[in-house]
């Protein structure tokens, strides 16, 4: 096919230029030509040279030298010229000229090669424009591409900060009617009561509670998901966490008839770094979840220290393992997903959203750690968790945490003067009975302005502010009432619904000395002001 398609070629060029004359007939003339012309030579010389003379052999010379001559250039031009030509274009083109060369026309092959020759040129030119087309195509439609990703990108943040200010604006929105619903229930049960209506005051507590408790989650897993939730480095002592983890849980385990204990290897340091609200979430999810999936037996929590996959990075590993209804093995991957359970069955009958485990393996990972469970049906758990926790190299410099569980006695006369910032009413209901009761005074105003005018008026030992309030909000307050040397070191105290990462770095930097989340709850309450009141400021700086 290939020496057909050639022949067509070569018949097509002799089409266009006539009859071709190739090297081997070019060579076949010149030939001849050279041996007629020697032969002539060989024949004529002796003739004219027996009746020549001197000069006219000396002519005779130059003549023949100067068809000698005449014979190289001619045969250099049809020859060698084209030869030369076309290995100076196939340097060219070796450097990256692709150019058409001259072609000599000598109706030869070498004229067919260097024609040839033209049109490999042409149609590698022509590849490489396509490919540069191609190029500038794709490079426009990557800025097209990354215009478009940036705009999404921009969207997208966009959505994130503003989910971040609806979930800031909800969480206040849930948490202050929660604030004055748990505060009034907090104050009826003080009061003097019958036997059921304490019993129906305590329902009605105890489903706030689990109300507060879903809110906290579903803000939680949207906090982790937006990116607002961090964590914190704060010395603690496990050994005196986990006591107060399963403090929280040993009631509800009683009440099934299950035993609670709890256990720490002696390689588990006295002090850790750490966030302790969220190490305590991720302890507390774990131990409820065994306790509400456990209809009889133990729960028991193992707290060890593990080979450091990192060095010098502490790991630590917390096991709990439960005799409950277990887990299926084709459930197993689902539970650690949001609003997820092992099936309907179990949420009818165990009640719960399926948020507590998704939020603890997000909290794990935040920790750089691992979480996985290994079950049997109708045998029980075990949910297996590593942590990075750093250690304090210096825990021997810590005081010891004294615990205590004798409440703190309370004079019956008045302990201080406290100015309440507050704009909702039920909220200032709420903190000013549970302070009243504890034998307090207090005085309530509605907004920044009402509360610098109060200050003004009279002398207070302790201001609670609300952050956000109409007119002038309780960050902007704190930082006038900085400004006035006379308030100096009054201590205050936020307030606010918000709960959010970043809220309690807001209180300090306007000025606050401690934060307080809502829904105040009254144990709480009174300990941050008699921390505040009894043993002098105590800020979050330190």
């Amino acid at each position: 096919m290939f020496l057909r398609s050639r022949q067509i070629r070569h018949e097509e060029f002799v089409r266009q230029n006539g009859q071709s004359r190739s090297l081997a007939t070019k060579f076949s003339v010149f030939t001849a030509t050279l041996v007629v012309w020697l032969t002539a030579v060989e024949s004529f010389f002796p003739y004219v040279r027996a009746h020549q003379n001197l000069t006219e052999h000396l002519a005779l010379n130059f003549l023949l030298l100067a068809a000698a001559v005449l014979l190289a250039r001619i045969t250099s031009r049809v020859f060698v010229r084209p030869l030369v030509l076309l290995e100076s274009a196939m340097a060219s083109v070796r450097e990256g000229n692709l150019e058409t060369i001259l072609v000599s026309a000598s109706g030869d092959e070498i004229e067919r090669l260097t024609t040839s020759f033209n049109e490999m040129i042409r149609s590698l030119a022509s590849s490489r424009r396509q490919v540069r087309e191609h190029q500038e195509q794709l490079e426009e439609k990557i800025r097209e591409r990354t215009s478009e990703l940036q705009l999404s990108r921009d969207r997208a943040e966009a959505a994130t900060r503003a989910k971040s200010e609806y979930l800031a604006n909800m969480s206040h929105e849930l948490r202050a009617p929660l604030s004055g619903i748990q505060g009034m229930l907090e104050i009826a049960l003080d009061s003097e009561l019958t036997t059921a209506q304490k019993e129906e005051l305590e329902t009605a507590r105890d489903c706030s509670n689990s109300l507060l408790a879903l809110v906290n989650d579903i803000l939680d897993l949207s906090k982790i998901e937006a990116g607002r939730m961090t964590l914190e480095e704060i010395p603690f002592d496990p050994r005196e966490l986990i006591g107060s983890c399963s403090r929280l849980l040993a009631s509800k385990a009683a009440n099934r008839g299950l035993q609670l204990w709890c256990e720490i290897t002696p390689e588990v340091p006295a002090h850790l770094l750490g966030d302790t609200l969220r190490v305590r979430e991720i302890i507390v999810n774990l131990l409820d979840n065994a306790v509400k999936y456990t209809n009889e037996g133990s729960v028991r929590l193992l707290l060890t220290r593990v080979p450091e996959l990192v060095a010098n990075q502490p790991r630590f590993r917390i096991d709990v393992i439960d005799t409950g209804i277990g887990i299926p093995a084709d459930k197993v991957e689902t539970i650690f997903d949001a609003f997820t359970q092992a099936d309907e069955s179990t949420a009818r009958r165990y009640g719960g959203t399926g948020l507590g485990l998704a939020i603890t393996k997000k909290l794990v990972q935040m920790y750089n750690g691992r979480i996985w469970v290994e079950s049997e049906v109708d045998r029980g758990s075990t949910f297996h968790v590593e942590i990075d926790l750093n250690e304090i190299p210096n825990s021997a410099g810590l005081s010891e945490p004294q615990a205590s569980t004798s409440p703190v006695a309370v004079p019956a006369r008045p302990r201080g003067q406290i100015l309440i910032v507050e704009d909702n009413l039920v909220n200032q209901r709420v903190v000013a009975g549970l302070l009243n009761k504890k034998g307090y005074e207090t005085t309530v105003v509605n907004q920044g302005r009402e509360a610098l005018a109060a200050l003004e008026a009279a002398s207070f030992d302790l201001v609670l502010m609300d952050v956000q309030m109409p007119v002038l909000d309780g960050l902007e307050t704190t930082r006038r009432i900085r400004l006035d040397e006379r308030w100096r070191n009054l201590p205050i105290v936020g307030l606010t619904a918000h709960a959010m990462a970043g809220d309690r770095e807001r209180c300090i930097q306007a000025g606050m000395n401690d934060y307080l989340p809502k829904p105040v709850r009254g144990p709480a309450l009174i300990e941050i002001v008699q921390r505040h009141i009894a043993g002098g400021v105590l800020s979050l700086k330190n």
